[in-house]
This record gives C-alpha cells, sequence and structure tokens, in this order.
C-alpha cells in the first residue's frame, strides 16, 4: 500500500482556467484538504479523488483513455464520469466531485454523495418519457416512477410514421403504438393519463396535478414536449384546418383526407404530409413564404431536388406566398388569389412546452436551459426532449428529432443511476418524399455553405453543410452507410474523415 497523497496544487473551489488542464490528461489539485485531479476530454472537464483504489497509487502519474482513467501501477481502470471501477484489480470506485463550467473557467462544487432517487415523477408522455422510464426498468431501477401523460394515452407512438406510410395508409394502426397496454402494469409504471403537472414546487420536491393531486418526487424529468402552431388569420380555427403531431391528429387528417388539401408551410411535416395524402389520390396545394422548400435546412440543391419530387407527383406550389384567410372551401393569399381547399393543414413549426418550467423558476431561454448531463437550473429537475436547450458547439441549441428525445431521455436515466454522462449524440432524423429517403445528421443550423457530392438526379449523393469552412452536418440520399460513417466522424469532430466521404 502507498503512504496517503497529500494535498498539494491549486484549491478546486476557486475557479481554474479550462487550457490549464492539458486535454487528455489531468490537472493535480486539492479541494477542501482532499487531493483531486481534474481530468479533461475536450470540452468537458470531471473531477475525482487522486488515488487508485486498490494500493493508492497515485494516479497523476496514469494515462488518461477517452473517459477512462488508468492507473500506472497495476493498471486498473476508472471511468472518470462517475468514478466507477470498470477494470480490476481495483473493485472501489474513486471518489466523485461536481465541477461547474462558467465559460473559460471550471471549478469543483462539492463530493458527489450519490444515492438513487427513491421515486421518479416524468411529466410528459413521449419519446424523452418513455425512453427514460424505459431505460431506469432496464437498469435494474426499482424506485416508483410515475409518468403523468396528458393525452388520452402516451404518445408512445412510432410519431415519425403519423405524417409518412401511416398517413399515406400503406401502414397499418397496429404497427404504431410502441407500447401494449398492458406494459406499464408489467414494469410497474404507475401511468396518469388525461393529466398533465400544472405546477412545480422545486423546493420542494412537489408537482401538483390538474386534478389538483400533489406528488413528492426524488427526482423530476420535464419531457413536455412542443405544441403545433396555428397561424393567426381569419377562419384559422375552422374545423377542417388541421394540424398534425399526434396519433389523434393523424386519424383526424385521414378521416377529413377527400377533396383538395391545402398545406400551409413548406417544412418537412407539410411536404411529408403532402406526399402522404397525395398517395390517397388528393389534389395537394402547398403554400409558403420561400422560394425553395427546406432552403434553410437542406440548401438550395437539396430543397429544389425535393420541390421537383412532388412537381412529379403532381402537387402545386404556391411559393412566395403566404396565407390571408381561410374559408369552408378556400385559402386566400396575401397576393389575393385563392387556393381550393377541403382540407387544410397547418406546418408551420411547434413552440415548446416551457411555461411550467418558466413558472417554477428554472432558467428559460428558447427552451429550457440544461447542463451538459441535461439536469435544470434547478436541484434534482431535469429536462429532455423538444424542451431542452443543451450546451452544443460552443453555443447551444434545441432540436426537435424524434431520436434525439429518445436519447435524451435515456441519458437522464443513466444519469439518474450516476453515469454523470454529458449528452453528446449527433442529432438525426430521416424524411420520407415518396420513394426517396433523406437521411440528415449533426446540426447545420446557420451553414454559410454546400457542398454536393455525388448524382442528385440519380438519387445517389452526399451533402455536406459547412460553417466556417468545417462541415456541421451532412444529409444524404440512398447512402445509408455513408450516413453512419458521417455520424461517427462527426462525433469525434474527424474533418479528414468527413471530406472523404465526398471524394
Amino acid at each position: 500500500m502507498s503512504e496517503p497523497i497529500k494535498p498539494s496544487g491549486p484549491e478546486l473551489s476557486n475557479p481554474i482556467a479550462v487550457s490549464e488542464v492539458p486535454d487528455g490528461g489531468v490537472l493535480v489539485g486539492q479541494f477542501k484538504g482532499e487531493p483531486v485531479l481534474l481530468v479533461r476530454e475536450g470540452e468537458d472537464v470531471f473531477a475525482v479523488g487522486a488515488a487508485c483504489t486498490h494500493y493508492g497509487a497515485p494516479l497523476a502519474d496514469g494515462a488518461v483513455f477517452g473517459h477512462e482513467l488508468r492507473c500506472p501501477w497495476h493498471h486498473a481502470r476508472f471511468d472518470v464520469r462517475n468514478g466507477d471501477a470498470v477494470g480490476p484489480p481495483a473493485l472501489r470506485p474513486l471518489d466523485c466531485y461536481d465541477v461547474a463550467r462558467d465559460g473559460s473557467t471550471v471549478k469543483v462544487l462539492r463530493k458527489r454523495q450519490f444515492t438513487p432517487p427513491q421515486s421518479v415523477v416524468i411529466a410528459g408522455g413521449g419519446a424523452a418519457a418513455d425512453a427514460c422510464a424505459d431505460f431506469l426498468r432496464r437498469r435494474g431501477y426499482r424506485g416508483d416512477i410515475t409518468l403523468v401523460a396528458r393525452d388520452d394515452e402516451p404518445q408512445t407512438v412510432d410519431r415519425p410514421n403519423l405524417s409518412k406510410d401511416y398517413l399515406a395508409g400503406t401502414a397499418p394502426e397496429e404497427w404504431i403504438p410502441l407500447r401494449s397496454p398492458d406494459w406499464y402494469g408489467e414494469q410497474k409504471i404507475l401511468l396518469l393519463a388525461k393529466r398533465e403537472v400544472t405546477r412545480v414546487d422545486a423546493a420542494a420536491h412537489t408537482v401538483t396535478l390538474s386534478d389538483g393531486k400533489t406528488l413528492k418526487y426524488g427526482a423530476l424529468l420535464l419531457a413536455t414536449g412542443a405544441t403545433p402552431l396555428r397561424l393567426e388569420l381569419p377562419g384559422a380555427d375552422l374545423p377542417h384546418v388541421l394540424t398534425l403531431r399526434t396519433l389523434a391528429d393523424s386519424r383526424a387528417l385521414i378521416a377529413k383526407a377527400k377533396g383538395r388539401v391545402a398545406i400551409i408551410g413548406s417544412s418537412f411535416i407539410g411536404l411529408e404530409a403532402a406526399a402522404s395524402l397525395r398517395a390517397r389520390g388528393l389534389e395537394v396545394h402547398v403554400i409558403g413564404p420561400d422560394a425553395v422548400p427546406l432552403e434553410r435546412v437542406l440548401g438550395r440543391e437539396l430543397g429544389g431536388f425535393i420541390k421537383a419530387l412532388h412537381e412529379e407527383k403532381g402537387v402545386r406550389f404556391h411559393l412566395g406566398r403566404k396565407p390571408a384567410s381561410i374559408t369552408a372551401s378556400e385559402v386566400k393569399l396575401d397576393d389575393g388569389s385563392a387556393v381550393g381547399a377541403d382540407l387544410v393543414v397547418m406546418g408551420v413549426g411547434v413552440r415548446p412546452n416551457v411555461s411550467l418550467a418558466e413558472a417554477a423558476g428554472l432558467k428559460v431561454d428558447r427552451g429550457v436551459l440544461v447542463d451538459a448531463q441535461l439536469r435544470t437550473s434547478a436541484e434534482g429537475v431535469w429536462a429532455a426532449g423538444d424542451i431542452a436547450r443543451f450546451p452544443h458547439a460552443g453555443g447551444s441549441a434545441r432540436i426537435e428529432h424524434w431520436a434525439l428525445a429518445q436519447r435524451q431521455g435515456q441519458l437522464v436515466a443513466r444519469n439518474l443511476l450516476g453515469a454523470n454522462e454529458p449528452f453528446r449524440d449527433v442529432p438525426f432524423f430521416w424524411s420520407q418524399h415518396y420513394d426517396v429517403p433523406v437521411n440528415y445528421v449533426g446540426f447545420g443550423e446557420g451553414h454559410d455553405q454546400v457542398q454536393v457530392a455525388g448524382d442528385l438526379a440519380k438519387r445517389d449523393c452526399m451533402v455536406a453543410y459547412k460553417r466556417g469552412g468545417r462541415i456541421v452536418a451532412m444529409a444524404s440520399i440512398y447512402r445509408d452507410r455513408d450516413s453512419l460513417l458521417a455520424e461517427d466522424a462527426l462525433k469525434r469532430g474527424d474533418q479528414p474523415a468527413l471530406e472523404r466521404l465526398l471524394k
């Protein structure tokens, strides 16, 4: 056994420049008389005890490999995110400390005293909520889980399909639910349907429900999702004017699918609905303010290609136009023209449901602000999915992707069980237009250059979105494996690998 390591180096409760911690290395310091190491991996900084729990070797003399800190004496391995001993001969974890990042500095806040919460309340019934509840049980969590779902049934459904094959009539309804009605009971998850959380008391660790009931929580996940926008114009509240987000919305569209359809908004949801309703033989018109659909996200080249696909199938576009009013039989446009419509679909975006978090005093800025581990500004409260604004690429992002919401829900579950992992998944979504799928990885908001590799006309290409000369996102058509390689390269920050996909 080694003699106990004496504390040395800077006091880590004071701010330390991140640059003082070598990337892929350690900084020796102390926290309130205890020897502590700061370990850095890229932009992430972790704090753990300085002595190996096997024979007390100084871990500062070891090596860092990704998230693993390895002992120089007997090669024990520790996960710096949570202190876990992941490789013998060490069997006990390292002490782990909470750190706070403030711009270019970091400091240690406290020694982590981790015990799993005795109960978890989840506000919401969508993708993030379901993924969190499921993952907690799969990882052996035995505490109480209560899922509060506003709808008649939680939206544990294949939501992307609601605007694709299901709406087109080529996917039967039995494909859509992701859980059986008995699943919640089998997993001992208390499902409170047709209710919602109306108040959070973060100090008391309680929530109030719409039926007046109060619940105590050990941890709370806010996964309240988003609400489709409705334009404020005359006739917007007529019964044949619908939005599309939930299974009930898709059922309602199918029930009213006849005659002429006007789709307001040339968004992904609008264009996918256009393709599906054309498959049902309806006359479809798309009204949008942009010159090229989806240009802001996909660029002029790919957006123009998708527009041409729809025109080949008979969709009529009214671009550069906005609706002025809606009547029982038409949509009047801002240039005085009119589009005949027996059914109107509004696909003009969504609004994140942040009012609950805002009223609870949580930090909100175009979404609920969370740290890299998806914790909100209130102790014991987490947020995931469409409402969460999380650290990304030196700034922040709020991303409305179904798969991303699921991944964030799973990460919250892991962190509730002590993982302390940052969210670093690369965003991914797919969009279907007739027989042409578009896969998209990354986050290309604000891109200033688009590069197409391959042949769009032959439906075989990769499209790179660059910002400041760096590839930040890639779209693909019928290059599924390359899309996977792009996702991996984006996660690793491997620009040469991304550029090779454009050869």
